[in-house]
């Protein structure tokens, strides 16, 4: 049904910008749109309908006007605030009010009589009705972050009979703003919201909840990372939330809606330690505690303690020491929620077992029935651990904590949002399937980044069924045409998948091989330096060539589009598309011109010891050059995009650390140099047959194949699209066996590569899968790493558990079989190669 509603909401999408004799006109050119908004009616609802009114203004070059119900063309009803008669008028138009009623923050969208009746469950439910017309008269989530500039329009109408009902899938939806540190947090003190060093001001809150409002969110866990101002000390920021419907939680290090980081003063309140100086923690909670009752847009706890930030609770030493305390604390927390807000069993708590939390946890700690236990993934979109059986009847149910960005070992992700929309999907699919529909938060260090994987992500827990394995491009394709237009939109969807492709083998901040959060007294600041990369300048046609050409594949692809669409959507497109695009580009080209560059010095002294100097120079010349535009391309961003309206919000080496800085290189050239070196290259370059990269890459002595193109495969087996390397991974039920037939040309011992998604045993068990040829013995490989083993670093870098075994084959036709010992099996690629000890980095398929 819900798919249904979908491909309603598209067909309305065409007609109400299209004349239509039949339809519900609700603006015709000659007026205002007229809106009537209940008196008694949820402040959401008022901030929505102003929301509304400047889309209006936008698409028509007119606000909407708020009139009486019999003179509108749009009338609002609230359902949890309606009378019985207005209840019995809308049953008899034919909602069904029950149906709606038990619908999470759902609305209903009909037509009657020459008008169109938008009727939320509730303030939130009704506000996402309303500005789900907005969508459909052309206005974007992303109006105003993304610049998104809607088409004008003289007319706009509604099929008469249209009839939508919606509700969410997961009851909290929304962000954690964390790692503000270099983009939003900076933004707002500096530019949009000026004020002292640290704030993320009220004005700054305003404009995320608006968005969140857009998206159909109403959750965030606000800003807190040190430096930062603590929510409740920002002057009209939790007004703004309740105004919004917005829910303001914490992170699992914050208790009780308390940023410690910012709000425990050890001077005035002594240790944060529970066994030491409990009534000074108490204290500090019932203090926060009396300020949110009652709140408008609601409260969510977390619930139990850590340290003030991020680490282990303190004054405890010993696994059982901690269980004890973090009891009490839990137990202590329920008599205080219960005597300063309310019934503890009617709150909405989160308790979240996170790193050494969870052994805790599993030792037997008794959360209450009623509290949500929230997940998480390995801070890399890999989930670790899903609800159980038992855990899954819990009250409370389930929550997800999720990972967009992420600072810490074994590397930072905090420049661009790259993560492959098909790991999301398959990530929170499984969420979901386990009964973990309470709660998804998703860590973002700025939403304006986030873009399109915080879109969808949204999606999801809005709706879980408006996306598969299969559609997962469509959805990305249609985000696209929307943003952009359908011209621009379909020209560009090809690039942008190659570019997901790009970045799923190696993510932009990845490039350097560098490493976070190493022994300081081997490396200062514990951060390794950019060494060389893992693609080969000679295996498969010369990876690093390869890789190179298909990122100018992708700039072109997206220079192209860039010509079709509308001069007001410059802007936009620039930062969604364009800038992650080339500057990721730039970072490839930098990093790998400058491994080229150092290959040449050798410190040869044979007669060919100056032989190289030009292709050394030349390297030299475009890696500096990329990093040039890398910095280019972050100031126009900042200072000239949108009249600098972003200034302060992209920055391009996050952290300093070291993939991020200029290149390591033999020499340095002049300005000067870099251009006569790189004209000389061009040059040189036009002469050259460069038809060897635009064909298929060379795979002589070895078979290479992706998942997808498997033979057969047992019930159950899902393809997921834009996920791994293949970008058609396929996840495997447990049990499930995939078969691949084969044609060997040659005899002999062979090494059999398979390439795996690096997924978690979310179900705390093993990770397995089983390999065979021809029906032979298997071999049994498990994928089950210890948090932040050294394996496990390479995996989460890569974007592949890459495992081999010994083979022997023999000339002729072969059947390899896979089969999947476990749950949460993702098989993306596999080769069989006869090349003994090849150094490569890609399975080279296409």
């Amino acid at each position: 049904m819900k798919q249904f509603h979908c491909l309603l909401t598209l067909l309305f999408l065409c007609i109400s910008h299209t004349a239509t004799a039949t339809g519900i006109c609700w603006y015709d050119g000659s007026g205002p749109v007229k809106l009537y908004v209940p008196e008694k009616a949820s402040m959401v609802v008022k901030v929505a309908s102003q929301m509304f009114s400047d889309d209006m203004l936008a698409v028509t070059g007119r606000k909407s006007i708020t009139v009486p119900e019999k003179n509108a063309t749009i009338v609002l009803t609230q359902l949890d605030r309606a009378s019985a008669a207005q209840r019995r008028q809308l049953s008899a138009k034919g909602i069904d009010i029950k149906k709606l009623e038990s619908l999470t923050d759902g609305f209903s969208i009909i037509t009657d009589n020459k008008k169109i009746y938008v009727t939320g469950t509730n303030g939130r439910g009704t506000a996402y009705g309303l500005l789900e017309l907005s969508r459909q008269a052309g206005v974007s989530p992303w109006v105003w972050w993304g610049d998104v500039v809607p088409q004008p329009q003289n007319r706009l109408a509604i099929p008469q009979g249209y009839t939508t009902m919606q509700g969410a899938s997961v009851e909290y939806r929304g962000i954690f703003l964390n790692d503000e540190d270099w983009s939003l947090r900076p933004w707002s003190y500096r530019n949009y919201d000026k004020s002292d060093f640290g704030n993320i001001g009220a004005r700054t809150y305003k404009r995320i909840f608006e968005l969140l409002l857009r998206l159909r969110a109403n959750a965030i866990w606000p800003g807190m990372h040190t430096g930062t101002k603590a929510f409740f000390r920002t002057e009209g920021a939790k007004a703004m939330a309740d105004s919004c419907g917005i829910v303001i939680g914490t992170s699992h290090c914050e208790p009780l809606l308390r940023n410690n980081v910012d709000e425990w003063n050890h001077k005035e309140r002594g240790a944060f330690n529970y066994i030491t100086n409990k009534d000074a923690v108490q204290k500090y909670w019932i203090e926060r505690l009396k300020e949110v009752k009652d709140s408008e847009g609601g409260n969510m706890f977390t619930i139990g303690m850590r340290g003030i930030h991020d680490g282990s609770m303190e004054g405890v030493r010993t696994m059982d020491e901690k269980h004890n305390a973090l009891q009490q604390v839990i137990n202590d927390q329920q008599t205080l929620i219960g005597k300063y807000i309310g019934k503890p069993e009617q709150q909405m708590q989160v308790f979240v077992p996170y790193k050494e939390v969870l052994e805790i946890y599993e030792r037997g700690l008794k959360v209450p029935e009623y509290a949500t236990l929230m997940w998480c993934d390995d801070n890399y979109g890999y989930i670790t651990r899903l609800s159980n059986a038992d855990e899954q009847k819990r009250k409370g149910g389930g929550g997800v904590y999720y990972h967009l960005s992420y600072w810490g070992r074994p590397h930072d992700y905090l420049w661009l949002t790259t993560t492959q929309p098909g790991l999301i999907y398959n990530e929170m699919r499984q969420a979901y399937n386990h009964n973990v529909r309470k709660l998804w938060i998703v860590n973002v260090h700025d939403p304006k980044v986030a873009g399109y994987d915080l879109e969808l992500f949204l999606d999801m827990a809005w709706n879980i069924d408006c996306v598969n394995g299969s559609t997962i491009g469509s959805h990305y394709n249609n985000w696209l045409c929307r943003q952009f237009g359908n011209e621009a939109g379909n020209a560009v969807f090809n690039g942008m998948k190659e570019f997901y492709r790009l970045c799923g083998q190696r993510r932009p901040e990845f490039m350097g091989w560098s490493q976070v959060e190493l022994d300081k007294k081997l490396y200062q600041r514990g951060l390794s330096p950019v060494i060389d990369t893992e693609f080969s300048l000679t295996e498969f046609g010369n990876e690093l060539d390869r890789y190179l050409y298909r990122y100018d594949k992708v700039c072109n692809a997206v220079a192209e589009a860039e010509k079709l669409i509308r001069p007001e959507l410059k802007d936009a497109y620039f930062a969604a598309i364009k800038y992650p695009v080339f500057a990721a580009a730039a970072q490839a080209r930098k990093t790998l011109e400058a491994q080229r560059a150092r290959s040449f010095a050798k410190g040869s002294t044979n007669k060919d010891m100056f032989t190289g100097n030009p292709s050394l120079y030349a390297a030299c010349a475009k890696s500096q050059q990329a990093y040039q535009e890398i910095r280019s391309l972050t100031n126009y961003y900042n200072k000239t995009m949108s009249d600098g309206k972003w200034d302060g919000i992209m920055h391009m080496r996050p952290r300093d650390l070291p993939v991020y800085a200029a290149p390591s290189l033999p020499t340095l050239l002049t300005d000067t140099e870099i251009d006569e070196w790189l004209a000389r290259s061009k040059k040189e370059n036009a002469s050259i047959d460069n038809n060897s990269l635009k064909q298929p890459a060379a795979t002589e002595n070895c078979i290479v194949c992706n998942a997808g193109r498997y033979t057969s495969a047992s019930p159950g087996t899902e393809t997921v699209e834009m996920l791994g390397h293949s970008m058609n991974a396929v996840a495997m039920p447990k049990n499930g066996i995939l078969t691949y037939d084969f044609h060997a040309e040659t005899e002999g011992n062979a090494t059999l590569y398979t390439a795996m998604i690096p997924t978690q045993p979310n179900d705390g068990g093993d990770l397995r899968y089983a390999v065979s040829i021809d029906g032979g013995k298997e071999t049994v490989i498990s994928l089950k790493e210890p948090f932040r083993s050294e394996r496990w670093k390479k995996n989460v870098l890569r974007g592949q558990s890459l495992r081999t075994t010994p083979i022997h084959v023999t000339k002729g036709r072969h059947t390899l079989t896979v089969r999947a010992l476990d749950h949460h099996i993702v098989f993306d690629q596999w080769m069989i190669d006869f090349k003994p000890n090849r150094k490569f980095y890609l399975i080279p398929t296409e």
